[in-house]
This record gives structure tokens, C-alpha cells and sequence, in this order.
């Protein structure tokens, strides 16, 4: 059987993307033979608050992103999409665009979304669309301990664990790959707090995208400042 090309599915919500995000894209993408890698900014997310920037701007802030970058593409689907955003729908939507039997997807992940992948709708139909890529966070150990998973996933996934990301390419679905990646400690939640607290965002995310926040005076409200933990002072 030939190698399936791979096509690398990156959901968030982008509010904004930032170097963490974009670090562990290029390392993707340079150790894993990708035909395609597209950011899918997420539309109205069905387990998280509501984003605080619009879909129209979280959007325009992974293009600015990506612009200098030919080997990531921006795909706002689930932005033009009504309603909550649902991940199974996503996937079968690429499944149907590629569907001439010589293509795998992979869905790339945090590992903090793997521990509730269980609480996503009809979850267990991602893995006869797609491979799972999982990244750790900076300060989660998540990945190392897999019997300390919820007993749904560790149930599910038991027989899916490959430490190989090149069998992503020797059948269309199924596997689940943890990838190791760089951990740069940068969150959305401390970008936000940062600008509402009238800091510097310089060197957190591209120039480009510091520059439209600037400019659409995004992240100013008091809230963010409150909200976020990692702001000391």
C-alpha cells in the first residue's frame, strides 16, 4: 500500500494566536511530512466561553499570522459557519473534500482538550475520520501517565497509542500520536491580561498581529485584566 498523504487540521480559538501556537505548527510540520496544515480558528465553541474577539477578527489574526508562512494556510469554515462550532462536523467536511483514498487527516490537540475529548459530540466518530496529534502545555505532564486518563478514553484508545509519526501515513485513521514539541509558557488568557493592564505584548506574537490588537483596540476591558492568574503586578 502506498503512504497516504497527511493533512494537518489545527482548531483553537486563536484569541489571539500567538508564538506558542505558531512554534508548535513549524515543529509539526518539520518533523512530519504534512502535504497541507491549516489553522481552523474555532467558530462558537460548545465547552469554552464565548472568544473574546469576534469571529471576523480571531480569523484576520491567524492570516496576519501565517501570511510570511507558505507552508500554513488559514481556513475559516467554522467561522462562517451558524451555531456551535462541533469538530465532527469539521472532519467530515475534509473527509468528503479529500476523498480519493490517498489522504489521512490529522486533528492536532492539546492535551488538556484530549482529557475531555470524551465530552465532545459523537467523539468516537473522529477516529474513523482522522489521526489525533496531541501537544502537551508547558507545566502538564498529562501524556506520560495514560492510565490516569478517564477510564472513556483510556477504553477507546487503548489499542490506537503509536510512537511513530510515519504510521500516520500507513492507514487513514485511528492512531493517536503524542507529539514533543517545544512548550513556550504563552497563553491567550496572559496576551489578554496584558494588554488590558496596558503592558507590552512584544515578542509574545507576531508584529503583525500586535499591530491589528492596536489598531482594533482589542483585549482593553477590565475583565481580562481580573481574569487571568498569571498576571502578578
Amino acid at each position: 500500500m502506498a503512504h497516504l498523504a497527511l493533512v494537518g487540521i489545527y482548531g483553537g480559538t486563536f484569541d489571539p494566536v500567538h508564538f506558542g501556537h505558531l512554534r508548535v505548527a513549524e515543529e509539526l510540520v518539520s518533523n512530519i511530512a504534512f502535504s497541507r496544515f491549516f489553522f481552523v480558528p474555532s467558530g462558537q465553541p460548545r465547552l469554552r466561553d464565548m472568544p473574546v474577539a469576534s469571529k471576523t477578527q480571531r480569523a484576520r489574526m491567524v492570516e496576519l499570522a501565517v501570511q510570511d508562512n507558505p507552508g500554513f494556510l488559514l481556513d475559516a469554515r467554522e467561522i462562517k459557519r451558524e451555531g456551535t462550532s462541533m469538530t465532527v462536523e469539521t472532519l467530515r467536511e475534509y473527509q468528503a473534500e479529500y476523498s480519493g483514498g490517498d489522504t489521512a487527516l490529522c486533528l492536532i490537540i492539546g492535551a488538556d482538550a484530549f482529557l475531555k475529548i470524551h465530552q465532545w459530540w459523537n467523539w468516537h466518530e473522529m477516529f474513523g475520520l482522522c489521526h489525533l496529534i496531541i501537544v502537551n502545555r508547558p507545566g502538564s505532564m498529562l501524556m506520560k501517565h495514560k492510565n490516569d486518563l478517564p477510564e472513556q478514553i483510556q477504553q477507546a484508545c487503548a489499542e490506537r497509542w503509536t510512537a511513530y509519526p510515519t504510521s500516520l501515513t500507513n492507514q487513514p485513521s485511528g492512531l493517536i500520536y503524542v507529539a514533543s514539541t517545544t512548550l513556550l509558557d504563552i497563553s491567550a488568557t496572559y496576551i489578554r491580561a496584558m494588554v488590558a493592564a496596558g503592558k507590552s505584548i512584544r515578542y509574545l506574537l507576531p508584529d503583525a498581529v500586535s499591530d491589528y490588537i492596536k489598531t482594533h483596540q482589542l483585549y482593553t476591558g477590565e475583565y481580562e485584566f481580573k481574569k487571568a492568574g498569571r498576571y502578578h503586578g
